[in-house]
């Protein structure tokens, strides 16, 4: 009987429960086909903290070297460093991660050579189908030399790459930073690119752990970075950094132990990327605040607006040979990271706009953060497209755009979005406006809709 893995190949990547989902025989099978879709003579591969990614990995190195493809393990990495390992080497790349998940799960995020993504349209559908094949009936059978397995630690050229991407870091003020790694891969790579800067710093959770002893590596909810928040004040730090698992993706705390909304670092970072290249394209995705798109026009850029997802802004970034781009939801992607998202370049953009500035980060902020916002609000709904239709309908005097889900705007300068999950039975919020006491009444007015 033919294996269906439907529940595990996602839009974007490999993910689910070790071994009930995912196994070892799986990831043989897929590097096989990953490595027959390439047509690759070489793939590098790195993993996070994860115990279950010795096996996977090596598994998966297997099916490669099956194919006559040779492997260059990079061992623990973030997904960035693999990003930067894939495309200095020019060569495909596999991330064994579940990024933020539970304990329990694990990954595979693929990339071709370049680092240019791998997701359901570009490769993910097809290794699927191979994979499955490969499960039913065996490897394809290879009648030439086996591929080689060697060993390249990659995360010292990781570091100083980091570092000559964002000019002027090593000459910033002294800064006292607080870093929550969330016993996942900052831990790794924090250290390393920290290293030689004017940085007083205060490691939390930097132990590599996948079982998430202290709490779950995702910043985006607010439980996880309440340890972070409390020890920025206590320590009276001028930043807090929050990583997710694979260090993917970072959280700002400023010196008041408050979140920083990653709209208002898309803004900052826009701002400065800008600047090193005047005139530039920026890609925003349709949930971050107005306030992207005005600053990057206010500095001479052009703002480009897309669906929310990873795939999209990388599409746009790639069509337009745009500077930079950022999510709502903590990942930022740079040109010169080969249209890859980057944690890490995130942290040293916030540092080097600190570092410069004389005064508090709160204070350097205020002129990127202009409205009130509810931040995501997600509903379990029975029925999705029934209740976007309610919607579309009490608002359809108003300015309407379905890009991405429904997207209300009102001439009085407040504007909301809903968007229905792929994967669950959810309906997602996002409202935005000029006044708290505004953002609270829509908010609250599409909430009651939503629910019935």
């Amino acid at each position: 009987m033919t294996r269906d893995l439907s529940t595990i190949v996602k839009a974007y990547d490999v993910r689910g429960l070790v071994p009930a989902e995912l196994d070892a025989d799986i990831a043989r099978a897929l590097g096989a086909a990953f490595a027959r879709f390439t047509g690759a003579p070489r793939i590098v591969t790195a993993r996070d903290m994860r115990e279950s990614g010795v096996e996977l990995s090596a598994a998966f190195a297997e099916g490669v070297t099956s194919q006559g493809v040779d492997v260059v393990e990079a061992g623990l990495g973030s997904t960035d460093l693999l990003y930067y390992a894939a495309g200095t080497m020019d060569v495909p790349g596999a991330m064994f991660t579940a990024s933020h998940n539970p304990a329990r799960y694990n990954g595979i995020k693929l990339c071709l050579s370049g680092a240019r993504p791998v997701g359901q349209d570009s490769g993910l559908a097809q290794l699927r189908e191979d994979a499955e094949a490969y499960l039913d009936s065996g490897l394809p059978a290879y009648g030439g030399k086996p591929g080689t397995v060697t060993q390249q630690d990659v995360l010292a050229g990781y570091a100083a790459y980091m570092k000559e991407l964002v000019p002027g870091i090593e000459a910033i003020r002294r800064l006292s930073v607080v870093v929550d790694a969330g016993n996942g891969m900052g831990g790794h790579t924090v250290p390393a690119v920290f290293a030689g800067l004017p940085l007083d710093t205060t490691s939390m959770y930097f132990e590599l752990d996948g079982s998430f002893p202290n709490h779950e590596a995702n910043p985006i909810d607010p439980a996880n970075t309440a340890d972070l928040q409390a020890r920025v004040l206590a320590e009276g730090a001028d930043v807090g950094l929050a990583f997710d698992g694979d260090a993917d993706r970072c959280f700002v705390i400023d010196e008041r132990g408050e979140i920083v909304s990653p709209s208002v670092l898309t803004a900052l970072i826009a701002e400065r990327e800008l600047k090193k290249a005047p005139g530039s394209t920026v890609i925003h995705n349709l949930i971050t605040s107005k306030a992207v798109p005005e600053v990057v026009t206010e500095n001479g850029g052009t703002p480009v607006r897309t669906r929310v997802g990873h795939s999209f802004i990388k599409a746009e970034m790639a069509r337009t040979g745009a500077i930079f781009g950022g999510e709502h939801s903590g990942h930022f992607y740079f040109a010169q990271f080969w249209n890859a998202d980057s944690g890490m370049l995130a942290a040293l953009h916030t540092l080097a706009a600190l570092g410069t500035y004389d005064g508090p980060l709160s204070q350097l902020l205020t002129s990127y953060d202009r409205y009130a916002a509810s931040g995501e609000i997600n509903s379990t709904v029975d029925d999705q497209a029934g209740r976007l239709e309610k919607i579309q309908e009490r608002y359809a005097d108003l300015e309407l755009d379905e890009m991405d889900g429904l997207t209300v705007q009102s001439p009085d300068g407040w504007w909301f979005n809903v968007r229905a999950s792929n994967t669950e039975p959810l309906l997602r919020l996002n409202v935005e406006a000029p006044d708290e006491a505004t953002m609270e009444r829509v908010r609250d007015e599409v909430l009651g809709l939503i629910g019935g």
